[in-house]
């Protein structure tokens, strides 16, 4: 389990109230919270239970209930662990909790649909988080590898909005990428060049040396076929994030 790492405390009342920082991030979520005596998932319903009893319903009442969607609690157990407590606790706080339960559970519903709606356009699977190269996204993409042998081909599958750096892809011999477009609609843009839009069937070769981003559009999912061409000495330099007022102007 990934370790839990907090910096609200600090961030907030570093130096108002260091001590209190203190015991918020470096207690409470540094050794408690990854105490592996009881599980995750168990930790954030006692925690979201203890919140909805104590009648708090306010933005920490909404980050334990992500968290708890997070640790895999699900829509049906959320409702059964909510209408479980009210009865103890109080209905009245049973209504309050469900209003943003259901907010956070509905909106992840909702993503799922539209996750599947896409998978059924492509016969390529959309794979697992991309959480290696996370860091180098705005917003969630996905890899499926298709060949590792001979040539790489991965499926890279993003969600609306969700696109990658500017980045170059260097090589002494050889080298670049080339992408082919097999659902949805995205956007692939040059450094110095208008962005190009992409549909399934369409194809970008990307030399080396050159600046480049590509990502979904923002009303829909995108999904890529990335070719790796054969290099010698082949990396990949990531740069800055492309920026919301530059994404924001296309469509």
């Amino acid at each position: 389990m990934e370790k839990i790492v907090q910096t609200a405390g600090r961030s907030a009342l570093g130096e108002f109230a260091p001590d209190f920082a203190h015991f918020n991030d470096d207690v409470l979520f540094g050794e408690n919270w990854n105490n592996n005596d009881i599980d995750r998932k168990t930790r954030c319903i006692i925690t979201v239970v203890a919140l909805m009893s104590s009648g708090i319903t306010d933005s920490s009442l909404i980050y334990h209930l992500q968290n708890a969607k997070s640790a895999g609690v699900t829509q049906k157990e959320i409702a059964a662990i909510i209408t479980h407590a009210a009865f103890y606790v109080g209905w009245p706080k049973g209504w309050a909790v469900f209003n943003m339960a259901k907010e956070i559970w509905t909106a992840d519903a909702a993503a799922d649909d539209a996750k599947s709606m896409h998978q059924a356009e492509m016969i390529f699977p959309i794979g697992a988080p991309n959480d290696a190269f996370a860091q180098y996204f705005i917003g969630q993409s996905y890899l499926a590898p298709i060949s590792t042998e001979q040539i790489g081909i991965f499926n890279v599958t993003f969600e609306p909005k969700c696109r990658n750096n500017w980045h170059i892809h260097h090589a002494d011999k050889g080298g670049g990428q080339i992408l082919v477009c097999v659902a949805g609609r995205g956007y692939y843009q040059e450094w110095g060049k208008d962005a190009i839009e992409m549909n399934p069937g369409d194809c970008i070769n990307i030399p080396v040396g050159v600046k480049h981003w590509h990502g979904a559009a923002p009303d829909s999912w995108f999904s890529h076929l990335a070719i790796e061409v054969p290099a010698e000495n082949g990396s990949n330099e990531w740069l800055e994030a492309v920026g919301d007022g530059q994404y924001g102007s296309l469509k």
